[in-house]
């Protein structure tokens, strides 16, 4: 197991000192099977890694003395970038969706809206519910108004209204975002 360079980089540029680069003088060692085999010497515990046929990885160096582990750093390094590329899979990175309508919107086509909206809120997304105003339609912004305060009294179980009715030009818009305690 020696044949390998005597430093790993890891996929997110930490560096991982092993074998020949530990140069402390005493480190606590862990062995094979997880047991503290006590403190030594860096030389010491090299050598009782390499009668194991293994590699001495630094675990934490921020302790004292420093932690190291008598280990396949292959493994141990394929086993770490799984975990990593796992958390990754789990993350979710809300964005912001918007659902688009005119003040003068049918019932149905308002269900619709409020169906688009319940799924995007559901994904985790934010919701932006924008009305858009032609020429002299401006005039009746508080139909608007009233209209984003049913949407955001309709989505109650589902949202939580981040940013209340307001104008934006010749637009309203209201953003909703996910309820936090609802579990997904």
């Amino acid at each position: 197991m020696l044949d390998k360079p005597k430093n790993f980089k890891t996929g997110n540029n930490n560096q991982a000192t092993i074998n020949h680069n530990i140069n402390n003088s005493k480190i606590r060692l862990i062995g094979v099977s997880g047991s503290q085999l006590g403190i030594y010497s860096s030389k010491e515990a090299l050598k009782i890694a390499q009668n194991e046929g293994l590699d001495l990885v630094m675990i934490s160096d921020k302790s004292d003395p420093p932690v190291c582990r008598i280990i396949d750093y292959g493994k141990y390094k394929f086993t770490q970038e799984k975990k990593a590329k796992e958390a990754r899979k789990k993350q979710h990175n809300a964005s912001l969706k918007e659902v688009k309508m005119r003040y003068k919107i049918e019932q149905h086509d308002y269900r619709v809206r409020i169906n688009q909206a319940i799924r995007f809120l559901e994904s985790g997304d934010k919701v932006k519910a924008t009305i858009t105003f032609k020429g002299r339609e401006i005039q009746h912004s508080d139909l608007a108004i009233e209209l984003l305060n049913k949407m955001a009294q309709d989505l109650n179980s589902s949202a939580d209204v981040q940013q209340a009715p307001s104008r934006d030009g010749k637009h309203i818009i209201m953003i909703l975002s996910p309820k936090k305690n609802k579990s997904r």
